[in-house]
């Protein structure tokens, strides 16, 4: 028996198989989605915790472990020393109506100068010329100089505080009224002890510190991971005036004082 088929009604059977099978498909997607979703892994990034897939409304959670704890602090050693040296920055200054007779007459002063300050124990390489100017004088506004002024600087080391006092009045005397003093700088030249004991408060006042920072955490101080050392300058301290040098008679009174070197240190602790 021949069936004949009309293609109207077979475009209406193909739609209704076409649909049966969009609709066996979507079902069978989300079944299979709702599965992955309960406990399986996709193939997308997954969160540091472990289980489900990463979605946009779910931050990325990282959990870090480390083999312990560790505590930064600055320790700090300040000691005070006496300072063993003194820098004088002095010099002359001259006028006259010509520039050769005023440098002439500065130059005279000068070497009265270098010679009382060496006849009175300062090297001769301790003594060395910091500056030379010259420079025209005017008056009332004229253009033309009037005369010159000469000043020659001179910076002398004195090594012997005992002395010093009397070294000062001896070049100030030898250069007479042309005579300047520009100051003076007391130095601390040997630093060695004293940074020494400056280190070792730095490590104890460093110590100190982790140990209580370690304590008020619960925690167990363990070893030095790192230290590091800052620069260390010394610079005087005025807690009250230090007795003068003594000097014979009619010389300058110096008063060394005293100067503090400091040393700081930051130590990095572990803990655990």
């Amino acid at each position: 028996m021949n069936v004949a088929v009309k293609p109207a009604y077979r475009a209406i059977g193909i739609g209704i198989v076409t649909a049966a099978l969009l609709i066996g498909a979507f079902l069978i997607g989300s079944a299979q989605s709702a599965r992955g979703s309960a406990g399986g892994h996709s193939s997308g990034t997954s969160t540091a915790g472990g289980a489900g897939t990463m979605s946009p409304s779910r931050p990325v959670v990282l959990t870090a472990s480390g083999a312990g704890g560790r505590i930064t602090v600055t320790g700090t050693g300040t000691v005070t020393g006496t300072p063993n040296q003194l820098v004088l920055s002095m010099g002359v200054q001259t006028s006259a109506s010509s520039v050769s007779t005023a440098l002439i007459e500065a130059n005279h002063a000068a070497r009265r100068v270098i010679a009382a300050l060496t006849s009175h124990g300062v090297r001769k390489s301790d003594i060395q010329t910091s500056g030379l100017s010259i420079q025209p004088n005017y008056s009332n506004g004229s253009p033309a100089p009037v005369g010159y002024a000469v000043t020659e600087q001179l910076t002398a080391t004195l090594r012997n505080l005992a002395a010093a006092g009397s070294q000062i009045q001896a070049a100030a005397t030898a250069g007479g009224n042309a005579t300047t003093v520009d100051g003076v700088s007391l130095n601390l030249t040997d630093t060695g002890a004293l940074l020494a004991r400056a280190r070792a408060a730095a490590v104890r006042d460093a110590q100190a510190k982790a140990t209580q920072f370690a304590s008020a955490l619960h925690q167990a101080l363990g070893g030095v991971v790192s230290l590091t050392s800052q620069a260390v300058v010394p610079y005087p301290i005025f807690t009250g005036y230090a007795a003068a040098v003594p000097s014979a008679g009619h010389s300058v009174p110096v008063a060394p004082g005293k100067q503090q070197v400091s040393v700081q240190i930051t130590v990095v602790y572990a803990i655990g």
